[in-house]
């Protein structure tokens, strides 16, 4: 027997409805064991059964013809709502796939003439897939970059004095968050001075020192002068061995040191300033 035209694959769906789409859904509601209402569920494969009809009767058997762009509107938002929701991907997609067990039961027809009908079941539920699995990696990524800025935390320690206490590798991402929320937070609080503890950071090699010089020179840039501390022995020994220059860059063994010499720092220019103001008084 020849496979069904498209328009006869839509006409049996019609006609089978009932039978279809009562087994689909008993397949489906095995398969995601209670994580969605049983009424959600029908509403949702309602939709779906309704626009692959409509496809079909277009004369589409293709999943990406125009005649389908309602159906893989659908599949896009469920796919997006059960990654957002921590479905698995097996449910997601197997709630599809699920919907060949209702074809099965259609005895008018064959496996054979049904053929075009099942591949395009198939390339619904790879869709279902794919679409779930970008939005699963999307979420990945915003999750990174929250966790990237929790990480990074830029504190006031004195008036006129910021630190940003670092922990873990520094990467490019990472350096980027950090430039740009010192920045930030030294044009909030009109802050003079700022430090760079990285008694955190495990290695310090020539591209994370690369990485601290940026955000010293935009520190630089924005009127701030810049100190590094929490450089251990170990630190001091490396970069000494790879022959990395930090210049005119205030370097402190702690934080604590470095607090200190910024305090000594703004207490000179407080004394400076308020002699030149006597001596001009004068």
């Amino acid at each position: 027997m020849s496979v069904l035209a498209p328009e006869h694959l839509a006409q049996l769906l019609e006609d089978q409805r009932e039978v279809v789409r009562s087994v689909w859904l008993e397949a489906a509601s095995a398969e995601l064991r209670g994580r969605t209402s049983r009424g959600e569920l029908e509403r949702e494969q309602d939709e779906l059964y309704d626009a692959l009809v409509a496809g079909l009767r277009s004369g589409a058997t293709d999943l990406y013809s125009g005649a389908f762009d309602s159906l893989r509107g659908i599949l896009a938002d469920l796919s997006t709502a059960r990654a957002r929701l921590g479905f698995t991907p097996r449910e997601t997609a197997v709630a599809i796939f699920a919907l060949k067990e209702g074809l099965y039961q259609v005895t008018s027809a064959s496996a054979a003439q049904l053929a075009p009908l099942l591949r395009l079941v198939d390339d619904l539920g790879l869709f279902t897939f794919e679409t779930f699995a970008a939005t699963r990696e999307g979420i990945i990524a915003e999750q990174s970059e929250q966790l990237l800025e929790l990480s990074t935390p830029v504190v006031k320690l004195w008036d006129g004095i910021v630190a940003v206490p670092l922990v873990g590798t520094l990467d490019s991402a990472r350096t980027q968050v950090v430039m740009e929320k010192l920045l930030s937070t030294l044009v909030e609080t009109g802050s003079e001075h700022a430090i760079i503890d990285i008694a955190g950071v495990p290695a310090v090699d020539t591209q994370v020192a690369q990485h601290l010089l940026k955000t010293v020179v935009a520190a630089r840039l924005m009127g701030a002068e810049c100190t590094i501390s929490g450089i251990r022995p170990q630190i001091a020994q490396t970069i000494v061995a790879l022959g990395i220059e930090f210049g005119d860059i205030r370097t402190r063994a702690s934080l604590a040191d470095a607090l200190v010499d910024a305090l000594r720092v703004d207490r000179r220019a407080a004394g400076q300033g308020g002699s030149t103001a006597v001596g001009t008084g004068a």
